[in-house]
């Protein structure tokens, strides 16, 4: 069995287990941590340690990142402190663990893990990935190859980051209805479908969970609209994939 250990860091909680990359799937239940605040770098990276320590796991560490990651730099930080944008986080985390570690985008890592093992398995065209939680994150696929960090949740919708509107937390926040939170999605949908035009959107986050309360409440579209299959541990699987890729 090829074990390699996931890392998923988000905008509320960082959870990681050992990944089964056989079967994409997590050899071990996952244990989470609250994700500090602030979510300073060094604050994180103490939070990452205590999770991977937690299964005393030595071997290559993929991460997440609830932003850009080009090199294993951060380039933004919308969700967490803003004192990680310009970082070297992926040396940061090496240094710290002690272990190889590869950082990639969230929902990046999330996407791969759902187009090799997931709803979008085997599916050509344009297919778009987006997780629904703390903000809105993307993934692009055309025929089966990644466009990195296209961060569509920053979209502007009605003037404001789309994610300020129609991610999961805004519906807490709004203490919106499952069909007033379907309008906004179905908002946001319309927008990305007139942008990209994708074949297959596959819905996923946390929220994913939950799918039959507000799936069949959007309307009717060109696209098909799925649920994730790896649901919230969608994340753990890619970053794991992420890190045995680059060896």
């Amino acid at each position: 069995m090829t074990t390699v250990f996931g890392v998923d860091i988000g905008g509320s909680g960082i959870k990681g287990a050992p990944v089964d990359l056989a079967r994409g799937a997590l050899a071990e239940e996952r244990f989470k941590v609250l994700t500090p605040r602030p979510a300073s770098p060094n604050a994180v990276v103490e939070a990452v340690c205590e999770v991977v320590r937690h299964f005393g796991h030595q071997g290559s560490v993929g991460l997440t990142f609830p932003g850009v990651v080009v090199g294993g730099r951060t380039r933004t930080a919308a969700n967490v402190d803003k004192d990680w944008i310009g970082l070297d986080a992926e040396g940061l985390f090496r240094e710290a663990l002690d272990l190889p570690a590869t950082l990639v985008n969230d929902a990046d890592a999330a996407g791969i893990a759902e187009v090799a093992y997931g709803a979008g398995r085997g599916r050509g065209g344009v297919v778009l990935v987006l997780t629904f939680g703390t903000g809105i994150g993307s993934a692009l696929f055309v025929d089966g190859t990644l466009v990195p960090n296209t961060e569509l949740g920053h979209l502007e919708l009605r003037g404001k980051d789309a994610e300020r509107r129609a991610s999961s937390a805004a519906k807490e926040r709004h203490e919106l209805s499952w069909a007033q939170w379907a309008e906004r999605v179905d908002e946001y949908l319309d927008l990305v479908e007139m942008l990209f035009s994708p074949q297959l959107v596959i819905v996923g986050g946390g929220v994913s969970r939950k799918h039959e309360k507000f799936l069949p409440l959007l309307k009717e579209r060109e696209a098909e609209i799925v649920p994730a299959e790896l649901r919230n541990d969608a994340g753990i699987v890619g970053a794991a994939m992420a890190a045995a890729k680059a060896g």
